[in-house]
């Protein structure tokens, strides 16, 4: 480097270093203009981050709110599911069946006691529709969801009831069936006893007998076992008492039969006698009827109604005079036209 270079390079420096320890500048308004630029600046700023704070608070609500109402959704619709399975037509077919049970068709009637209460508390056989719709608010979906699962405590309750009143009717409807299964093997033992020689066809009482035995192998839990065993045990005691009657009818009228037989001489005996009085009686009467009613006699006491004339005199009168006589009627004698009189 040549020495002009170096003077030139001292001047400019010893320029800037005036320059730095010259005093600033002031230049009238330029600090209020600063001042309102910074203002301005920090109330965007602040708008802005209020604007972005609102805009995710509404963004995030959002958020959270569809969260909420797709899960009161998914709740109402669970708690629906739930109620129509426990409300299904086949199940309320069998709570209707509790219900009507009595008291006396149980072994517990506390069971129809309890079957009553349930029924009440809900609030009847016919369960509310819950209606589960997006269009549905979270509030109302919530209340939906509460409504629900109330109904559906109510009838498990209710459905434990019936179980409860069902076990207990069949309960009672097996013990029925067993005792009386044994009271009609009592029955048919005691008729087929009493049946011997009494029936007109033995097969009936070997049915019987067969009917009974299995009566005897009638076991197990349900109560339609005993009862075919029981109507099978009638159907054989119909039969051996048809039987029975039928052999008593028969000997009835075998017995009738012989009755009539025995008194068949005796009847014709009696005929006999009757037929020989009539005919004794008949005779007599007929004798009477030709005997004459009257005879005259030739000497009448003086109290006859009239006399015999004398006899003429002479032969050649007899004949006159037995027609008169015979002409002739006596007092209190009345005649009929055959010829025929009677002393009246």
């Amino acid at each position: 480097m040549d020495d002009k270079d170096q003077e030139s390079e001292v001047e400019e420096a010893d320029e800037e270093a005036k320059v730095d320890k010259a005093p600033p500048t002031v230049v009238p308004g330029d600090e209020d203009t600063t001042s309102g630029r910074r203002h301005r600046k920090w109330l965007v700023a602040v708008i802005v981050a209020v604007v972005v704070v609102v805009v995710a608070g509404l963004v995030g609500w959002r958020v959270v709110e569809n969260r909420r109402h797709g899960s009161a959704l998914e709740s109402c619709n669970l708690a629906a599911k739930s109620l129509q399975e426990r409300t299904s037509s086949a199940k309320m077919a069998r709570y209707r069946e509790a219900s009507g049970v009595k008291a006396d068709q149980v072994k517990d009637a506390k069971t129809v006691t309890n079957m009553s209460s349930s029924v009440k508390a809900a609030g009847g056989l016919r369960p509310s529709l819950i209606q589960c719709d997006a269009s549905m608010s979270t509030g109302e979906l919530n209340n939906a969801v509460s409504k629900a699962k109330k109904l559906d405590s109510d009838y498990a309750a209710l459905a434990k009831s019936a179980k409860a009143v069902l076990a207990s009717r069949d309960a009672k409807t097996l013990d029925d069936a067993k005792a009386a299964l044994d009271g009609k093997k009592g029955e048919a033992s005691r008729l087929l006893a009493d049946s011997d020689g009494k029936v007109v066809d033995n097969a009936t009482r070997d049915g019987l007998q067969q009917a009974i035995d299995q009566a005897g192998q009638a076991k197990g839990d349900k109560a339609k076992a005993y009862q075919d065993a029981a109507n099978a045990l009638q159907a054989a005691i119909d039969q051996v008492n048809a039987s029975v009657q039928a052999k008593s009818q028969a000997d009835q009228q075998a017995a009738a039969q012989a009755a009539q037989a025995a008194q068949q001489p005796t009847q014709r005996q009696g005929t006999t006698r009757r037929l020989q009085a009539s005919s004794n009686s008949g005779r007599r009467g007929s004798t009477q009827s030709r005997r004459p009613a009257y005879r005259p006699s030739g000497n009448r006491g003086g109290g006859g109604g009239g006399s015999a004339p004398s006899t003429p005199q002479g032969g050649g009168g007899d004949k006159s005079w037995i027609d008169e006589l015979k002409n002739q009627k006596p007092y209190g004698e009345a005649c009929n036209s055959a010829g025929v009189c009677g002393i009246g």
